[in-house]
């Protein structure tokens, strides 16, 4: 019998329509699938009872005659979305096992649509990490491994990047469909290129934040991870809506995201950031980014140099701002409502015991910091300085748009994924610079998507960034699409 779990989402919504086999039985190839995977710690919670009721919910409707958008499809739910009657606990402490009493808007949206939950997924604690070692279930194991100098392979294990590393691990090891992510300096798109999937940030306000667990809330979105670029537009279609219970949420019509992928780019104009050449970026990268400038080319797409002049101020103005933020969003964790309570001999010493053993050391790093840039005397030096730099960034790209640039394209990373430990144990700055590519994204609300390019010396993937004007992602889509096709598709080799 066809392995089920090597089909992609079109190709399983198309076999599914066909009764090739029913969601009740791609499902339990999923829950298969888990179950011998464990050894990656992609998943925190496994939801099989209950996925595969909304399973059989979905065959039922089908042999009604009613079918949505995503009948059928099983997708693992980064543990950042809170999900009705699910634990969820952003992967810290100090949420224990707080079980929400309500679903979020992006997951009730797949969930109506017909998608199955598998479960949740491993994340950063509070997604604040590039390499998803902060979480309190211990790291994920990246499904790739490279190939040692003589060939071999090494077994060192690896990160798949963060925050949304558990996502983007389920997703190339084929132990889910797809996998819901949230981005807030580069956490769907860096995981993306380090695992060979694809992976993209929405335009901000393009998905609802409300019900998923904030860290900056001016800088968080919500975003798939999948396959193929053909997979993520389907599961963007589903994400994206306007809902009256998030404030940043932008009534604009959703799109057929679908429509798009495998249309001509020809005479779009893509930007290609002189900037974006940092001292000491690998030559495979470089040489990477000029493949894909020229498959673009090739494609019929017109190249042209752009200025960003902002950007090398991107990453220390997003670690004032995210940090900010996150101080003010954390300070709900108090031991009082819910979650974790480590009783005190009075009100200030619960909260200062409970935070203790609730908060991580990144996450705490964090409060820290942001703390430090709100605080009397270095607010006007630091935050609003900072938010200065932000609107400085976003017009770096607004008059590159003006100009004519359609999309501009960029490398997603600064390496391959390196091996658990190699990075967390020492300057916690070198990890920040794995963002150096993806935070500006964020800093000016813009969509980006990361697309796998090609596979580096020791075989492991390496991605493209493409990044799009204000709610145009299907220009992204467009471009990723050739990008996809003149590469090719990355699967890692199984050894769990």
């Amino acid at each position: 019998m066809t392995d089920l779990t090597a089909l992609t989402i079109a190709e399983a919504r198309d076999a599914l329509a066909k009764k090739d086999f029913t969601a009740v039985e791609l499902t339990d190839a999923y829950l298969g699938a888990m179950e011998k995977a464990r050894a990656l710690n992609a998943y925190v919670l496994e939801t099989p009872e209950k996925a595969r009721a909304m399973a059989a919910a979905s065959d039922a409707r089908r042999a009604a005659g009613t079918v949505g958008a995503l009948e059928g499809i099983p997708l693992g739910v980064k543990d950042l979305y809170c999900t009705e009657g699910v634990r969820t606990t952003a992967c810290s402490k100090i949420l224990d096992d707080f079980v929400p009493p309500y679903e979020s808007t992006v997951t009730s949206n797949l969930w109506a649509d017909g998608a199955v939950m598998l479960g949740k997924l491993n994340n950063d604690e509070f997604a604040m990490g590039s390499s998803n070692e902060t979480s309190c279930f211990g790291p994920v194991v990246n499904p790739w491994r490279r190939k040692a100098a003589d060939g071999s392979i090494d077994p060192t294990p690896l990160v798949p990047g963060g925050s949304s590393g558990g996502s983007s691990a389920a997703v190339a090891a084929h132990i889910a469909l797809g996998a819901t992510g949230t981005d807030t300096g580069g956490s769907i798109r860096q995981p993306a290129a380090f695992t060979g999937t694809v992976g993209i940030k929405p335009t901000y306000g393009r998905c609802s934040r409300w019900g998923i667990v904030a860290f900056a809330s001016s800088l968080d979105q919500a975003g798939p991870f999948a396959r193929t670029v053909r997979d993520a537009a389907i599961l963007l279609k589903s994400f994206a809506s306007v809902d009256p219970k998030d404030t940043t949420s932008v009534d604009l019509p959703v799109p057929d995201y679908e429509a798009a992928v495998g249309t001509s780019i020809k005479g779009k104009v893509i930007g290609i950031p002189k900037e974006y050449r940092v001292d000491g970026m690998p030559a495979e990268i470089e040489t990477l980014w000029s493949q894909g400038i020229d498959w673009l080319r090739a494609a019929g797409a017109e190249i042209r140099e752009i200025s960003l002049p902002h950007t090398k101020y991107a990453l220390p103005a997003y670690y004032i701002v995210a940090p900010a933020e996150a101080s003010s969003n954390l300070a709900r964790y108090d031991g009082i409502r819910y979650g974790l309570r480590v009783t005190g001999d009075d009100i200030t010493d619960t909260y200062e015991l409970t935070r203790a053993a609730g908060f991580g050391s990144e996450v705490r790093r964090r409060i820290m910091i942001g703390t430090y840039v709100l605080s009397a005397g270095y607010y006007d030096a630091y935050y609003v300085r900072a938010q200065k730099v932000r609107t400085l960034i976003k017009r770096d790209f607004d008059l590159a748009f003006q100009a004519g640039v359609d999309a501009v394209l960029t490398p997603a990373t600064p390496s391959s994924a390196f091996g658990i430990g190699e990075k967390s144990g020492g300057d916690p700055v070198e990890m920040y610079l794995n963002d150096i590519f993806t935070v500006t994204v964020n800093m000016a609300g813009l969509p980006g998507m990361v697309v796998p390019g090609g596979l580096d010396a020791k075989g492991l993937p390496l991605g493209l960034q493409l990044i799009g004007r204000p709610f145009e992602e299907e220009t992204l889509f467009q471009v990723g699409e050739v990008i996809e096709q003149a590469a090719g598709r990355f699967t890692p080799a199984k050894w769990w």
